[in-house]
């Protein structure tokens, strides 16, 4: 269960810029108690800072039954994320206003995965 991004993250993940844009993977599992409306609370908290570092939500959607899995590996909700570059997410979660929002995220996951995925070029 990882949902805490950690300076040993953001080396590893900076460590890899090359300076293009990226898609953020968001595989998110909420608590039982309410998570999935403290989510809610949280992208709404989230928006305008996402936008001020010029990211946007590409997709976001509820996760139905998986069709082939093992057990434990259905996610509640997906989201696809691009930032501008690498540098543009650390920033934000760096930003004063992203740290209000955070514990809010927090607070409302029970499991997640975040998964940089580099824009192919065709």
């Amino acid at each position: 269960m990882m949902i805490k991004v950690t300076a040993a993250d953001v080396d590893r993940f900076l460590a890899e810029d090359d300076d293009q844009p990226i898609v953020m993977l968001n595989l998110l599992r909420f608590k039982a108690d309410g998570g999935r409306q403290r989510y809610l609370d949280y992208l709404a908290m989230a928006a305008p800072i996402v936008a001020r570092y010029g990211a946007d939500i590409l997709f976001a959607g509820d996760g139905a039954p998986a069709l082939c899995a093992e057990p434990g590996q259905s996610w509640d909700a997906v989201a696809l994320v691009r930032y501008p570059k690498r540098t543009a997410f650390v920033d934000m979660i760096a930003d004063p206003a992203y740290a209000v929002a955070d514990p809010i995220r927090m607070s409302a996951l029970e499991e997640a995965v975040l998964q940089p995925i580099n824009i192919m070029r065709l």
